[in-house]
């Protein structure tokens, strides 16, 4: 087992294109690290420079403690799982698991033992006797992965390796992955298109775009505390839903309703220089159907009204779909990468489609003009300028949280704020109806 560590790592291609710029990260000894983000981000070439299949162009690479820019592939102590399998058809699974140690001249008595070690920890032990042609695609992967356990390697490195299977063999091997590496206890760093590989497989999750590194943290941290617009967009599954605001005498406005900036959280805004136009983040679960909100809940968030144009219903969620005006402040390089990467762009929709995740019991039904409510506990601003996610602040809380506001009726005397929402919140602006819907 060993350390990995990237110092300022940068490789551009002899074409003169920026591959990987200035990249830092630090994995620790035993850790599962996720490099994740969209195709051409730079994290397989990342990967290959650890490898050793790609050059460094500049920075310091160490394994181990050890500087290896200039060590081969074999010399770096490490095995690499590819996307492919790269199984010899004509060897069986004994042959191919061991064949890199007969090239290493191990004696035979040392390969049995550490194939059949290897086939018992992935449930191989019935087929050593195979060929990969008659193994299914689940099994032909963690044969790939057996083969890289029997060299006891410092460090394991795997390149979208489950990319090749079916939806429900990739969630039974993605559970096998995580595993064995908490059984073998060895550095781990894997690359994933898939976002959800990603928070359920990483001890710590880095998120590339276009060669550079834009947030390594826990998963939890990622999903709670993105650094910045591309990060909120990427993390999270349905994918955060983004609109225009506009602050106006403390207020601010979006599509949905009118929301108050606590203190904290308006510095912050008047800090960035972003001006009076923001972006608004809010998940589908910050959404609920109104008739299921507690009334203790309720003053922490405002409600809408929207014509539900698609309903799927999961069992254990419901998801609602309705359209809202976004604005022109969302038209910002980050949001149209990420509607490239989704399949989102060019849809030609005149307005931009929200998602919102409804518990189960639910009764609202597809066409229906439904009441809803949203929790702004949880929502991010964002400068659109920079992408930097302004709720967050300087301090060590969590995103800009809400406190009640009172209705009209109640408004000759301001509620006390709710001490859990901290001073850095936005507030549910009092009861206000308009294009968006009610608030209250």
């Amino acid at each position: 087992m060993a350390e990995i560590t990237l110092e300022h790592i940068t490789k551009r291609f002899p074409d003169g294109s920026l591959a990987v710029n200035d990249f830092n990260l630090d994995i620790t000894d035993g850790e599962f690290v996720i490099l994740v983000g969209p195709s051409g981000c730079g994290k397989s070439t990342t990967l290959n420079m650890i490898a050793g299949l790609e050059d460094i162009t500049s920075g310091e690479l160490r394994i181990g403690g050890q500087v290896v820019n200039n060590k081969t592939p074999k010399d770096r102590d490490i095995a690499m799982v590819f996307q492919s399998y790269a199984l010899y058809p004509h060897m069986t699974v004994r042959e191919n698991m061991g064949f890199a140690l007969k090239l290493a001249k191990t004696p035979p008595n040392v390969i049995k033992e550490k194939v059949e070690e290897a086939a018992r920890i992935l449930d191989l032990t019935q087929h050593l006797d195979r060929r990969p042609a008659n193994l299914s695609g689940g099994q032909r992967q963690r044969v790939a992965m057996g083969r890289a356990i029997v060299r006891d390697p410092a460090a394991f490195l795997m390149d979208e390796p489950l990319s090749n299977l079916d939806a429900k063999l990739r969630v039974q091997t993605r559970t096998e992955v995580s595993r064995l590496q908490r059984r073998l206890g060895t550095t781990m760093v894997y690359v994933t298109h898939d976002q959800t590989e990603a928070l359920t497989l990483g001890d710590r999750v880095a998120v590339m775009r276009t060669g550079v590194l834009q947030q390594a943290a826990t998963p939890k941290e990622l999903y709670d505390r993105p650094v910045n617009l591309f990060v909120a967009g990427f993390i999270g599954s349905p994918a955060m839903n983004f609109l225009s605001g506009t602050l106006e005498d403390g207020m601010l406005r979006t599509s949905l309703g009118d929301f108050r900036l606590g203190d904290r959280l308006r510095r912050e805004v008047e800090r960035s220089g972003s001006g009076r136009e923001v972006i608004v983040g809010l998940r589908p679960e910050n959404f609920e159907d109104v008739a299921l909100v507690s009334p203790d809940n309720r003053p922490h968030g405002i409600t809408l009204r929207a014509t539900i144009d698609v309903l799927e219903s999961l069992g254990s969620d419901v998801f609602v779909y309705f359209a809202r005006e976004v604005g022109q402040g969302v038209n910002v390089a980050e949001l149209e990468e990420l509607a490239q990467d989704s399949g989102r762009a060019d849809s030609g929709a005149s307005g931009e489609t929200i998602v919102a995740r409804l518990d189960a019991a639910t009764r609202i039904s597809e066409g229906q003009n439904a009441e809803l409510w949203v929790d702004a506990r949880a929502m991010h601003i964002f400068d659109p300028a920079t992408g930097r996610n302004l709720s967050l602040g300087d301090d060590d809380g969590g995103a800009a949280s809400v406190q009640a506001v009172p209705d009209r009726a109640d408004a000759r005397e301001p509620q006390a704020p709710d001490p859990a929402a901290g001073s850095g919140g936005v507030q549910a602006a009092p009861g206000q109806a308009g294009p968006a819907g009610e608030a209250t």
